[in-house]
């Protein structure tokens, strides 16, 4: 069955070829069959070949399969090989099941699109590539898909291109993380230059033998994987991009937040683990740049309008909490966080578009508002992607995986107090946005008439991703409730699980307290400013200190601003100055000669077939004389 793993990426790139090629000339029904049905067989193969690899013994959670060697020169000779472990099978089974639901929503929300099959011809080409990120058994073939969900992320966030916004958004994107991933080049080369290999597992089996810890190769080799995982994972300093990528259809900004593009730089970390353990001082930024993300998004999106960039910064600030366990070496507690968000967040992208198309294609949510009883099915799964965003206890996955990376962040030997009380007031921040959110869009009166109620294909995602949104947290307990750790055990077979200090069941108990009661406390701050005391929020924003503290939060805390002063601008500007610089010159004027050329031999084109012989004798007149004389 292992045989057949190629079939899964090789159906969405089958059907992303056979829609760029035939899609304007097929019914809509056809391509949207076509386009979600290839992510439905890849979804299914996945599942079946997840079954088989459970069966196997723990010892065997590991398949090579190579398909062909890709490069061959000197000893660099990467192949088109994919790798099958517990990590890459976590992120396999996301991208392909939430991608399908994702899909199954898009068939009928994008139908009254002229664009329909190459909406899904973009989307298929990255979950596409997205899979080759993920079972690329070597850097050069990660980097390959790397690169590829870096393409369909512009394509996607630009897809409605006929608006200058949108198109500026996309390049936004493409540029930002370019950034990153040229660090992540350079760390690829350097890990090359000094093991001899591109393959990921020799390269890991081989670092703790030639490198000491906090030598200078793991140090920088790890400081420039950050670089490109800070980039696709919209983590500070390069999360400027992911707010404007809302620009895309709302399935997009679904499929980039929960299930691809934002995530590849967790997975990429985890997978490259051994590197960064190598440099406990890199782990530590990890940690603190995850904290501080999490804060800095979190407090953007208590005071953002828009509903998708509410949710754009809320994805933001949950990767900020996958970082933090990454840099605990809480992997286990990482990828869990990884797996519960992939459904709630998908959820809840995909609920906000019902809702946006309900209310003729609103998006701000101070003019939605008592929608709820109009609107059931969307009122009670979206009110379930929230409560587990929020991490209400016991009856959320967003509990069980936020939970754990607060217990990691205080209890394993890398974390301390601190990266708790900071991880702790994220939980409460997002415990107020949250409820903000939704009491805006459901309560209230009514500000916008509903047009139209979402269909059978969109219902049935919304209630298939709400019951996982609150069913897969079960897979892992705490301590304090029976102790269940399926899902760590699993991913423990690749990456190793973080030491934890004895501490007593009681700490671990009050630690759960404590983030239950600020869970509480932020749901109730926004009943009291929205619901009971509104009048509130407009006081706070009315004084002048309010009014600025709200502005530099609601503009992203500034950074915007601050590269375009210090990069857009004087780039713009020298740009300017040397538009019209001599090497311009050089290619104009190899231009003007040509089109010169063209236009003086055009002119022998006469169609005068006695002129056209008289050429050719004269010709070889010339050159019979030049060989006689020669």
């Amino acid at each position: 069955m292992f045989e057949l793993l190629w079939l899964i990426p090789f159906f969405p790139f089958l059907s992303a070829l056979l829609l760029i090629v035939l899609g304007s000339r097929m019914p809509k029904s056809l391509s949207g069959g076509i386009g979600a049905g290839s992510i439905g067989l890849s979804a299914v193969l996945t599942i079946i070949i997840g079954i088989n690899f459970l069966a196997s013994p723990p010892e065997n959670y590991s398949y090579t399969q190579v398909l062909w060697t890709w490069i061959d020169v000197g000893n660099l000779t990467p192949a088109i090989a994919f790798h099958l472990d517990a990590l890459s099978l976590v992120m396999m089974f996301v991208i392909t099941f939430v991608g399908f639901f994702i899909h199954l929503y898009s068939t009928e929300y994008m139908i009254h699109d002229d664009a329909y099959a190459r909406f899904f011809a973009y989307m298929n080409l990255f979950v596409g590539a997205m899979l080759v990120l993920v079972l690329g058994d070597n850097l050069v073939l990660l980097l390959l898909g790397w690169e590829g969900v870096g393409l369909c992320s512009y394509l996607l966030i630009g897809f409605w291109y006929k608006k200058p916004e949108n198109g500026y958004a996309a390049r936004k994107a493409f540029v930002v993380t370019r950034v990153g991933d040229i660090a992540m080049l350079i760390g690829i080369f350097l890990l090359f230059m000094h093991t001899g290999t591109v393959q990921i597992r020799h390269i890991l089996d081989l670092a703790p033998q030639i490198w000491m810890p906090d030598s200078v190769v793991p140090v920088t080799a790890s400081l420039l994987l950050l670089g490109g995982a800070l980039g696709k994972s919209a983590q500070v300093p390069l999360q400027v991009w992911l707010p404007d990528a809302m620009a895309g259809p709302t399935p997009v900004s679904a499929l980039i937040h929960a299930a691809t593009m934002v995530t590849a730089g967790v997975y990429l970390i985890a997978r490259t683990h051994v590197i960064f353990e190598l440099a406990p001082a890199i782990m530590t930024i990890v940690s603190i740049i995850g904290l501080v993300t999490a804060l800095i998004a979190g407090f953007s999106a208590l005071t953002q309008t828009d509903l998708k960039r509410v949710l754009a910064y809320s994805t933001i600030s949950q990767i900020g909490y996958m970082f933090l366990a990454l840099g605990v070496g809480a992997y286990g507690a990482a990828m869990f966080h990884f797996m519960t968000h992939a459904f709630f967040k998908a959820l809840l992208f995909l609920g906000a578009g019902a809702i946006i198309h309900a209310l003729h294609e609103e998006q701000n949510i101070f003019k939605m508002g008592g929608i709820r009883k109009e609107m059931p099915v969307t009122f009670w799964t979206f009110l379930i992607g929230c409560a587990s965003l929020a991490a209400l206890p016991l009856v959320t996955s967003g509990f069980y995986s936020k939970e754990l990376i607060l217990w990691k962040s205080f209890s394993s030997q890398y974390g301390n107090v601190w990266f708790y009380i900071f991880g702790a007031v994220g939980a409460f921040i997002t415990a107020v946005y949250t409820s903000r959110m939704f009491i805006l869009i459901f309560y209230g009166d009514k500000k916008t008439d509903v047009s139209h109620l979402p269909g059978t294909r969109i219902t049935i995602t919304l209630i298939v991703l709400a019951f996982f949104s609150t069913v897969a947290g079960f897979i892992e307990l705490p301590h304090t409730m029976g102790d269940i750790t399926l899902f760590s055990n699993f991913i423990a077979s690749v990456l190793p699980a973080v030491p934890v200090f004895d501490y007593a069941l009681g700490t671990e108990l009050l630690l759960q307290i404590i983030a239950t009661l600020l869970v509480a406390l932020g749901i109730y701050v926004a009943f009291l400013f929205y619901i009971k005391r509104p009048d509130m929020a407009g006081e706070f924003t009315s004084s002048p200190a309010g009014k600025a503290v709200h502005s530099f939060w609601f503009k992203g805390w500034g950074f915007d601003w601050l590269y375009e002063k210090v990069f857009v601008q004087p780039v713009v500007y020298l740009s300017q100055i040397n538009k019209r610089d001599f090497i311009d010159s050089i290619y104009t004027g190899i231009a003007f000669i040509t089109e010169i050329l063209h236009r003086l031999f055009s002119r022998t084109q006469t169609g005068n077939v006695r002129w056209y012989a008289m050429v050719l004798v004269f010709g070889a007149i010339i050159v019979i004389t030049i060989a006689v004389v020669l």
